[in-house]
């Protein structure tokens, strides 16, 4: 087969190369853990590790686990406190409110094991950028340059009493201020050049002054004057990664990601997205391939159909009444939720809430159009809060990875196991192997970083970048 141009013509050397190039382009693939698991009841489900909130051996089995499948990553996400307002029965039952704080987690996770990159949330609304940067540095330094920063502003209305403001911050507040916050990491990642430590000891010069730059940034938000005070990371910069699809979102990450967590049930919607933001990318000077969009999937594996319905029942059947109503209350927080009645549909559909992302609108249209009864809804949350959940065997998993694949609706995508450990363990001894097969997927890591396995680029710092321009 050629590539045709508008007259008709012929090309097939183009085509060749297309052809080659997609060959060669493998699934990126996350683990992104979530304590017992992402589905709301995991902690009941006999193969989650109970107490694993806190629980350092649980997380370098999973670490382990991700690592002997060839994760690029493994993801934690993280908020700065108990963001959700819950009355005391449905906060009773909830199995994940204790846990680590993340780049601690990952410093410890670093030393046992050698290839799998660490994806870590840090917000900027209620983090500092010199604090950060340094943090940050410091992770990509003790992990050999395996680390990787979530840039997050925060959506969550309730945590801002922890850090003795008056109000949460408005979403278009919080983005600007997270375009500046990002900026002003990526400028201190830069203080020391590349050459700057020479640590000579004939000559007694451990490195080179004038390799070593003060950023010196006044801006609307920041005022930060640097160096950092650790030389620059292994990766140049730890790799940037933004989950989001509201404009803002979506703008952040085509300004500043370099992998972005997305939340779509249908190839069509995922394919819109990865249009979208992809497309943003030139007016910020980069190419498409330095943006991988990475759609959550949560597997639910079975050896046949019937294995895997029947594990996806057992979870639905251990849903608290009330944990699952306390699923819809970011998508109607004023609504009585005790007072409605599960098996009829919500009493009234809202605008989604300000300052909530735009899966808000997805989820109030879905039970809009599906006529959900609100246990339907709930449970239809239930797994993984609204990503795609996927019940089957290896190849019909496998089968639909691949078409998003393939047509233009993913490079790879954020794992999210139900039940952890048991899930993980599924995917990696089940699914893996599958999309080995199809030669879809690595059989061995391919480098030594983060950026190397997810074909990213090393950045160059901004000094020498502008160094060469003079």
């Amino acid at each position: 087969m050629c590539i045709r141009d508008r007259n008709g013509a012929a090309d097939c050397a183009a085509s060749f190369l297309l052809g080659t190039l997609m060959s060669q382009r493998k699934l990126r693939l996350g683990a992104f853990v979530m304590a017992t698991g992402h589905h709301i009841a995991a902690w009941r489900h006999p193969g989650s590790q109970i107490d694993s909130g806190t629980n350092l051996d649980h997380y370098i089995q999973v670490a382990q686990t991700a690592e002997r499948g060839l994760f690029d990553q493994i993801f934690l996400a993280d908020s700065p406190g108990i963001h959700q307002r819950l009355d005391d029965e449905s906060i009773s039952r909830q199995g994940r409110l204790s846990h680590f704080e993340p780049v601690t987690l990952w410093a410890a996770l670093a030393a046992v094991t050698r290839h799998i990159g660490f994806v870590a949330t840090a917000s900027t609304t209620y983090e500092d950028p010199y604090l950060l940067a340094r943090k940050f540095a410091s992770l990509d330094h003790i992990s050999k340059g395996r680390s990787a920063w979530n840039v997050v502003t925060t959506s969550a209305a309730t945590v801002h009493g922890n850090f003795g403001l008056a109000a949460h911050p408005d979403p278009a507040v919080r983005y600007e201020r997270a375009h500046e916050f990002v900026d002003v990491v990526k400028g201190l990642w830069d203080s020391w050049d590349d050459d700057a430590l020479t640590r000579d000891r004939d000559s007694g010069v451990y490195f080179d002054p004038a390799r070593v730059h003060a950023l010196n940034h006044v801006g609307r938000h920041f005022t930060v004057k640097g160096p950092l005070n650790i030389e620059r990371p292994p990766q140049g910069h730890p790799v940037i990664v933004q989950a989001g699809s509201s404009e803002d979102g979506k703008e952040l990450a085509a300004a500043s990601a370099e992998a972005i967590f997305t939340a779509w049930t249908s190839l069509e919607e995922a394919q819109a997205f990865y249009r979208d933001v992809k497309g943003r990318l030139a007016k910020y000077g980069r190419r498409p391939e330095q943006l991988l969009v990475l759609p959550g999937i949560s597997p639910v594996v079975g050896r046949t159909p019937e294995e895997a319905q029947a594990k996806w029942a057992e979870l639905q059947g251990l849903i608290h009444p009330s944990v699952g109503l306390d699923t819809l209350r970011p998508f109607w927080p004023e609504a009585d939720l005790r007072s409605w009645k599960l098996d009829e549909p919500p009493p009234y559909f809202p605008l989604p809430p300000k300052g909530v992302s735009s899966r808000a609108h997805v989820v109030i249209e879905l039970a809009r159009r599906e006529r959900f009864t609100v246990r339907q809804l709930y449970e239809y949350l239930a797994g993984a809060r609204g990503h795609w959940v996927v019940v089957g065997t290896p190849e019909q998993i496998a089968d639909q990875m691949q078409l998003w694949f393939e047509n233009e609706a993913a490079d790879g995508f954020n794992v999210m196991p139900p039940v952890l450990p048991e899930s993980l363990d599924d995917f990696v001894d089940l699914v893996i192997p599958e999309l080995q097969r199809r030669g879809l997927f690595r059989t061995a890591y391919e480098g030594r970083t983060l950026r190397e396995n997810l074909g990213l680029e090393r950045p160059a710092s901004r000094y020498a970048r502008a160094e060469e321009a003079a």
